[in-house]
């Protein structure tokens, strides 16, 4: 009977051992540097006056590129700048599809919003100190980005292996509302410690069977506005993706911003500070990472559509003749740009062909992005009206082409509820019916990929 112990025992320790779950997924992560070589016009301050004078930290664009197991992938794109323009969306798109099969609804392109990046080919530059140049800079910036952003997926794609995805979240303080009454009826750009936040940061992980990560995603709502000099930089944002690659070689970290359009980093200001704010996102990122984080399985399903967001009523030729008189420099140069405009493309459009996406990744995890400067409103009011086990929400993804406010923020105006548009060319502010036409289009979407 003693010599049959010890094969019993062995019995026992096999039938006991856990048995590894098979993956769920395919995953691949790839990076690029995407630092301008040579100084350029930056983005994100109409007061700057002059080009970049070096580098304070790399620019990176990364790829993520998750397949099912019935074959279908989706491709996630994130870079250290101001901003999508739609010319990107659309061309790289198209290429995306073209080259690597994968559809335009099962793209996202995400920007952090640094406003320490190089300025990219929208339409025209305004303020440089030599547009003609500054313009020809931007263009070949912008062309040389394409043809990266393409490659990466393609690199992520081959670099596919058997993975799963988990998810978890954590909080961080770093963001405080930035919408401040100002006593007279109006906002100043202020922290407002009462105002509406958004501090959740959520985590997705994607790693091999072998337990190998090949990508951490994360996201978080706060404007990339730290830092205001002139030396490229990622700020809060490229720091904190810096410190989790630092802690786990080998895997792509990427930072996808929420809907942060009222959201800032305090304090701010200084370098230090941008590299103790990506330390605090870093820090709760590793916290999420750290908890029992939950494994997503199901398929991929995607959907996207363009609305036609309205604007609010247009200005007339003699309107914007009167604006052009305004002290206000800034309303007087809206007015030009807008009158050039007119000369250039005819009548102003009345609506702006806006990007809403839903994603799902398996049954639990439901993805929204939305184009522009979203306000945080967006985000708590998505995370309650969706029934999901998970609900993701970011800005700024596929075309940043103005600030989004809510109704609330519409009807208290400032800033964000419209007073922002001066500084591009957008003709107008948005009409009153933008919250609701893009909450109803959300909510069609997640009806579509159920």
């Amino acid at each position: 009977m003693k010599l049959w112990l010890p094969f019993l025992l062995a019995v026992f320790v096999i039938a006991a051992a856990p048995v590894a779950e098979s993956p769920a997924w395919k995953a691949g992560a790839a990076s690029a540097k995407i630092t301008p070589e040579q100084p350029m016009w930056m983005a994100g301050y109409a007061a700057r006056t002059k080009p970049s004078e070096g580098v304070e930290l790399d620019l990176f664009a990364k790829a993520l590129v998750i397949e099912d197991q019935a074959g279908a992938k989706f491709a996630l794109i994130t870079m250290d700048l101001i901003g999508v323009p739609r010319n990107v969306r659309l061309a790289v798109a198209e290429r995306v599809k073209k080259e690597h099969g994968i559809e335009p609804a099962n793209l996202a392109i995400n920007a952090s919003h640094t406003h320490s990046g190089p300025e990219l080919r929208t339409s025209k530059i305004h303020g440089a100190d030599d547009v003609a140049l500054r313009e020809k800079e931007a263009t070949e910036y912008t062309t040389k980005l394409e043809d990266t952003l393409v490659r990466l997926v393609g690199e992520a794609i081959q670099k596919s292996v058997p993975a799963h995805l988990d998810y978890s979240t954590a909080r961080c303080g770093v963001s405080m509302n930035r919408r401040t009454p100002d006593g007279k009826g109006g906002w100043n750009n202020f922290p407002n410690p009462n105002g509406p936040v958004d501090q959740t940061v959520p985590v997705l992980k994607a790693s091999s069977a072998e337990g190998k990560e090949i990508a951490i995603v994360f996201g978080y709502a706060c404007h990339c506005t730290t830092l205001g000099h002139q030396k490229f930089s990622g700020d809060y944002a490229g720091y904190a993706q810096q410190e989790i690659e630092n802690a786990h070689p080998g895997a792509v970290a990427m930072f996808a911003n929420g809907c942060s359009g009222d959201q800032n980093p305090y304090p701010r200001r200084t370098m230090e500070l941008a590299q103790q704010h990506g330390k605090s996102l870093a820090t709760s990122v590793q916290a999420a990472l750290e908890t029992h984080m939950q494994r997503l399985s199901g398929p991929i399903r995607a959907a996207y559509r363009e609305i036609p967001l309205a604007y609010d009523t247009l200005p007339t030729k003699e309107q914007l003749l009167e604006e052009q008189k305004s002290k206000n420099k800034w309303m007087a140069t809206h007015a030009t740009r807008v009158l050039q405009r007119i000369a250039d493309e005819g009548p102003l459009p009345a609506t702006y062909p806006y990007p809403v996406q839903v994603l799902r990744l398996g049954n639990e995890l439901t993805w929204v992005t939305l184009g522009g400067e979203v306000v945080v409103d967006y985000s708590l009011r998505l995370k309650k009206d969706i029934k999901d086990p998970i609900v993701w929400v970011s800005g700024y993804t596929n075309d940043v082409m103005a600030y989004i406010p809510s109704l609330r923020i519409w009807q208290e105006g400032g800033y964000e509820g419209g007073g922002a548009m001066i500084y591009g060319t957008h003709p107008t502010r948005w009409s009153d019916k933008t919250e609701v036409h893009i909450m109803g289009t959300v909510m069609e979407l997640r009806k579509a990929v159920e």
